[in-house]
């Protein structure tokens, strides 16, 4: 039910006194109603109206027509302008109100009411007690189609255009929840229409938080969110409050262009389709963040093609979050609209008619996915996108032509762009083969720099897991196993095998070479030997490993040498390569390993064929002599004396030589004093010539330094002491000295 209250200047009133007063009202009014209703009982005349309007002229002043809430209940209060009071003053007005309960008003809108007829035009004394409305029944005139009608030929400018704005701005207010919406004009009527149209262009909840003046005097204290004045009023106010938008209905459309939710609103209106207006309002309530994507959605629905593919991702975002939840209607009115669809949209229109059981839209939506699926794979500016093209039909579950995307990723390969990683994790399982031939495609036939662009360590990585189908493209393949033999040195021999597979691609030896530009240690290199043995000796880059292995190995000093797995190595080497500079080193690391572990004979003959080192590596064999030789200077004087009669005189006097190099400086020169370390090298070298001697073979070079290091005083002492047990080597010793200058005095 609805209250009324009837408030005007009376004589006398229900409560005795005169003035301004409710003279009438429904008995039993809430608490707080009488009290609620009085703020919002005013009239102001317009500032140009006539001071002392005769009846005809009182007609044409504004009727305000006032919608907002009392303590949660709907008021409507209409005031009307009666001109003289009971005492012949001007200024009276005539105020009808109507207090409802909240859910009076379900399925209607207040503006409806602008000229029901329950309103009450003028005060009726004898009247005092007024009946409660059991029904609040609208007006005739502002109908929808009536407004619709009106609007088509209403001006100036596009009223539809108008329209949307209009709708923009309230729903702004509301959104807000402050600020107010002005609509200025002459005629109230004009308002009250635009007000009219503005709330059937909202859904009902949001209508009903719409509240609204038709006419005031003080638009800038209005505390309605869409309020109406007239021009000389809105001229002559002094602060037009800055969150105010203010529509001047004589004007026509303002600059700028409306949402896409008005401009569907206004197309409504347009139409005119109510049932338009009615599944905005399903779809997405006002304000809500997805009634601009609700709009989109209906103008689809309606065959607009003037849908940007942002308004179609806002769509198919809305699909996907409502899922069962989208309107019967939506589908069937979807499918004229189907083959203009942007791939998103009818991707997500696809996914969610399926779940819903809308054959015809899934049917339909499968076709245009296929369709822009080719035409993204067309389009594609690199492999990530033609992953995306790929997952979007493997999603949408339509069969995707694998050359298709075989062709398509080549030609962004041959453009050096994609992360191949971001790709294959994005295309289906069953459409990666294709698309890795149409990689491996492009890339063998891009300019250097753009495969360069595209073999990134990564993407390396990635193609190596396909060997299979990299080894097509050998020009390629040698590229990337180039990469990673040399990233990642455990790889390298199975490496080497793939690229020994790509026999006859010029590219393969510079491809050894950089995989293999660190030399491997000898177990690498024996374990490449036992995995490709057969083709080393043919590439460049493998048969010198071993070579390199041994001499690197070799400094300093020979230490390595004597390694099991640097022996292994050679005896593999010997068995695998016997020929060539590896055999020849192989032999004379192995002729290392007896020269320093053999008895004297053996050690010899070793030994000459480190010195001969004929066709070996001239490093190695340098090195490894110098080892032998450090080595074996560590022997009892007997061994090493035997050692050098048994030598070559070459390699004799190249030991003897190494051997005087290891004394320490002073006893290498001959003088004193020297240290007790030092006292014994010295003692055991001339020990070993004068064995040396005895056995009938002469060192010059050798026998010159023993000259030079025992003719002093101190160093004879010494030699003497060191030598008493060996009369035999004494009198050697004597026959040597005597055989050159005389020892010299002193210590």
């Amino acid at each position: 039910m609805a209250w009324q209250l009837h408030y005007t200047s009376a004589r006398r009133g229900p409560t005795g006194r005169a003035g301004f007063q409710f003279v009438a009202e429904t008995p039993g009014l809430p608490d707080g109603v009488r009290a609620g209703v009085t703020p919002y009982l005013s009239y102001r005349p317009p500032p140009d109206a006539p001071p002392s309007p005769d009846d005809s002229e009182l007609a044409r002043f504004p009727v305000s027509l006032l919608y907002d809430r009392v303590d949660g209940r709907p008021l409507l209060l209409r005031c009307s302008y009666l001109g003289r009071d009971y005492s012949g003053r001007y200024g009276n007005f005539f105020g009808h109100a109507v207090v409802a309960e909240p859910d009076e008003l379900e399925g209607v809108r207040p503006a409806e009411l602008w000229n029901a007829p329950h309103w009450t035009h003028r005060p009726a004394p004898e009247t005092p007690v007024l009946e409660a409305l059991d029904e609040l029944t609208p007006g005739a005139a502002l109908d929808p189609e009536a407004l619709a009608a009106w609007l088509a030929v209403s001006g100036p400018g596009d009223p539809y255009a108008l329209l949307g704005h209009l709708v923009d701005a309230v729903a702004g207010v509301l959104g807000r929840g402050h600020g107010r919406v002005v609509l200025v004009a002459d005629d109230v009527e004009l308002i009250a229409r635009w007000i009219a149209v503005v709330s059937y262009s909202l859904p009902v909840a949001a209508a009903a938080r719409l509240s609204f003046v038709t006419y005031t005097a003080d638009p800038d204290g209005a505390a309605q969110r869409l309020v109406g004045t007239t021009p000389a009023i809105w001229a002559g106010a002094q602060h037009h409050a800055s969150h105010a938008s203010a529509f001047d209905l004589r004007k026509g459309v303002p600059d700028g262009a409306a949402s896409r939710f008005a401009r569907t609103v206004a197309g409504c209106w347009r139409g005119p389709d109510f049932a338009g207006l009615d599944a905005l309002a399903e779809l997405a309530p006002l304000n809500d963040p997805a009634q601009e994507a609700a709009a989109a959605l209906l103008a689809l629905c309606r065959g607009d093609a003037t849908v940007t593919a942002a308004e179609e991702g806002a769509a198919a975002e809305l699909l996907s979050r409502r899922g069962s939840g989208i309107p019967e209607w939506v589908w069937r009115d979807l499918v004229p609209g189907v083959p203009s669809m942007g791939l998103d949209l009818a991707l997500a229109l696809h996914e969610r008619a399926r779940a819903a059981g809308a054959a015809e839209v899934a049917r339909q939506c499968s076709l245009r996915v296929t369709e822009r699926v080719s035409d993204a794979l067309a389009g594609a500016s690199d492999i990530t996108e033609v992953a995306a093209a790929a997952g979007i039909a493997g999603r949408a579950g339509v069969r995707v032509d694998p050359a298709d995307v075989a062709a398509s990723a080549a030609r962004c390969a041959r453009r050096g762009d994609g992360d191949l990683g971001a790709a294959l994790g994005a295309c289906p399982a069953e459409l990666r083969d294709a698309l890795l031939d149409g990689v491996l495609a492009g890339l063998g036939a891009a300019g250097e720099r753009e495969r360069a662009a595209l073999l990134t360590p990564g993407n390396c990585d990635l193609l190596y897991a396909h060997a299979e189908r990299l080894r097509a493209v050998p020009s390629v393949a040698s590229s990337v196993l180039a990469s990673v033999g040399r990233r990642h040195p455990g790889r390298r021999i199975p490496v080497t095998g793939e690229l020994l597979r790509l026999d006859g691609d010029p590219g393969v030896d510079a491809a050894l070479g950089e995989v293999w530009a660190e030399p491997p240690s000898a177990g690498e290199c024996a374990d490449l030997l036992d995995a490709h043995g057969d083709a080393v000796a043919g590439r460049p880059a493998l048969a010198g490993l071993p070579s390199r292995t041994f001499t690197r190995l070799a400094f300093p000093g020979g230490d390595g040498l004597t390694e099991p797995a640097a022996l292994r190595l050679a005896e593999r080497v010997r068995e695998v390569v016997p020929g060539g500079r590896a055999g020849r080193d192989a032999a004379l690391v192995q002729a290392y390993g007896k020269a320093i572990t053999a008895g004297p004979a053996r050690a010899a003959r070793a030994l000459d064929d480190i010195a001969a080192a004929d066709g070996a590596t001239p490093q190695l064999a340098g090195e490894a002599f110098v080892g032998a030789a450090r080595r074996l200077c560590r022997r009892p004087p007997a061994f090493r004396a035997e050692l050098l009669a048994a030598l070559s005189p070459p390699a004799r006097a190249r030991l003897g030589e190494r051997w005087t190099a290891e004394l320490p400086g002073r006893a290498r020169a001959g003088r004193a004093p020297l240290r007790g370390g030092e006292v014994e090298q010295r003692n055991e070298l001339v020990e070993v010539v004068l064995r040396l001697k005895a056995r009938g073979v002469s060192e010059p070079a050798l026998e010159a330094w023993v000259r030079s290091a025992a003719t002093r005083w101190l160093a004879a002492k010494q030699l003497d002491a060191h030598l008493a047990r060996s009369p035999r080597l004494r009198a050697e010793l004597r026959d040597l000295l005597g055989d050159g200058p005389s020892p010299r005095g002193g210590r």
